[in-house]
């Protein structure tokens, strides 16, 4: 059912209605989560999904939709990813958040990475595709520091003239807080981003 959808009028009907009662709009459930609330889940599941009480986001993974005035809300991604991951310890953004830098940056990417322990590789989570790449390190939310670091890591994926982001990455070192920047390199640049960067500081 697409987020645009309206709810169902239909009624559950004993512990089916029992399990749609506990129901918490806008949450992401997992089917253990909602397990130790039903003596036959899967079919109480299948049952609240046919009725648009539940969406089914991917195996084991369901969300509550909330309607507002313009139809359902999709999920936060946040909590598609927590729900997924089993795991609190994630980073989710988009490539477009490079723009923020000040590089000269313009791309709009269609793409939402999650940098994570536990999982790597793309996976479809309801109506949106994560690309979910393994990391040792990543802060708990975005900062221009880490931005500028990976954005120098992944400059091959990027849509953007290397040339030409490599030159204002260079004219806009001197903006940045050298302490500040030297921690987001140490923590998160790549090797080729750590030459580079020293080059360019000792240079």
């Amino acid at each position: 059912m697409s987020a645009t959808a309206s709810l169902s009028t239909s009624s559950p009907r004993g512990a089916t209605a029992h399990l749609a009662d506990t129901l918490k709009a806008g949450h992401v459930y997992r089917r253990e989560d909602l397990a130790r609330l039903s003596t036959a889940v899967d079919r109480h599941l299948r049952e609240l999904v046919s009725m648009g009480k539940l969406q089914k986001l991917a195996q084991g993974i369901y969300h509550a939709p909330k309607q507002s005035k313009f139809g359902l809300l999709a999920p936060a991604d946040e909590d598609v990813v927590k729900a997924f991951l089993r795991d609190n310890d994630f980073l989710v953004f988009s490539p477009s958040s490079y723009n923020m830098v000040g590089l000269g940056t313009t791309q709009l990417y269609n793409q939402t990475l999650v940098y994570n322990h536990r999982r790597h590789g793309i996976f479809r989570l309801g109506n949106r595709q994560f690309d979910f790449r393994m990391k040792p390190r990543f802060p708990k939310k975005l900062s221009l520091e880490f931005l500028f670091v990976d954005l120098l890591n992944n400059l091959e994926e990027l849509a953007e003239d290397r040339d030409v982001v490599l030159t204002q990455a260079r004219n806009k070192l001197p903006s940045f807080d050298r302490a500040r920047l030297q921690a987001a390199v140490d923590s998160y640049g790549n090797m080729a981003t750590r030459k580079r960067l020293r080059e360019w500081i000792d240079g």
